[in-house]
């Protein structure tokens, strides 16, 4: 039977890949890793959790061991706007964790999925239809630390046979969990400022492009890469994936179909637009689409809708 280990199982993707792996998988195969923040009881309730360091990589192993468990969704993760505010703990995380990881499915035979980002590009890479191989010269250390995991995630798996993949995330929508201290967070706030107060003051600016996906599609990912025929795989790590290209006021103007008296005002942050400024307006996902199969469900309509009347009900209903 497969055991899987979720790290960073109580952030933005962690809390719902790991209940939709339980869904799949069953309750006890799925074990979820978390640090610093308490689980939702949905989580904590459906299976198998317990608190561990990433950067201590003992945490990891005694998990791995105890669980006999063959593949890790490697999650734990220091987001853009708050690597930037800490740069020490950006790397230590992102990059340390993830060595310590590497090194742990190395010992013991795990598979490994390491999500990437747009961060991993900077402003000398083509903004429009970002290809697959490209100029990475980032200029965050979130986006420095993205592109070593990458390198290290290649390298383990050239030098060491350790089955890794991994994605290259856009911007992700979700209503079910808060940000955490990414650049694209205004495409979640967005819609719960709308459905609560009917506006919303943006800190990106107009015309601001941004590849965005909706989490549903952002799990369809991580779980049909890591199922997909090694044999097809040529990038094998850091696939770019995208659903929409949008800036804010193309979200702002699907939202006004649904909620009409819907106002947007800007509100600069200098920290999160030159980071923003820095990243493509839209990738090219055709190494994913022909490798693996990737296609994407959601569109901004879609995703719009879903968000509005989800948000609805939470607001509704709280419990």
């Amino acid at each position: 039977m497969k055991k899987v280990l979720v790290t960073g199982a109580t952030g933005q993707i962690g809390s719902e890949l790991t209940l939709l792996l339980r869904e799949n998988l069953g309750s006890t195969s799925v074990i979820a890793a978390g640090h610093i923040k308490k689980p939702d009881p949905a989580l904590r309730e459906s299976g198998p959790f317990h608190y561990i360091d990433c950067t201590q990589i003992n945490t990891i192993a005694e998990l791995v061991k105890k669980y006999k468990v063959d593949t890790i969704y490697h999650l734990a993760s220091v987001l853009s706007a708050s690597a930037e505010k800490n740069p020490q703990l950006g790397w230590q995380v992102n990059v340390n964790g993830l060595y310590n990881v590497l090194e742990v499915a190395r010992e013991y035979g795990c598979a490994v999925f390491t999500p990437s980002s747009i961060a991993i590009f900077g402003p000398s890479t083509p903004l429009q239809n970002t290809p697959q191989d490209t100029v990475q010269r980032p200029t965050t250390i979130y986006g420095v630390t993205k592109v070593a995991g990458e390198l290290l995630c290649d390298y383990y798996f050239k030098r060491f046979g350790v089955d890794t993949r991994g994605v290259r995330y856009p911007g992700l929508i979700s209503y079910k969990t808060p940000p955490g201290g990414g650049t694209t967070d205004y495409a979640v706030e967005i819609y719960f400022e709308a459905v609560k107060h009917k506006k919303y003051t943006c800190y990106l600016k107009t015309e601001t492009c941004l590849d965005m996906m909706y989490m549903p599609d952002a799990l369809k990912a991580a779980i049909e890469i890591m199922e997909a025929d090694p044999g097809r795989l040529k990038h094998r790590n850091a696939f770019n994936v995208t659903a929409m290209s949008v800036a804010p006021e193309t979200i702002a103007a699907e939202i006004k179909k649904l909620i009409p008296d819907f106002t947007i005002a800007y509100q600069i942050d200098p920290l999160r637009q030159a980071i923003a400024d820095s990243w493509p307006d839209s990738m090219d996902d055709s190494a994913s689409r022909q490798e693996w199969g990737w296609k994407p469900k959601y569109d901004l309509q879609m995703t719009t809708r879903d968000m509005i009347q989800n948000i609805s009900k939470i607001l509704e209903d709280p419990s």
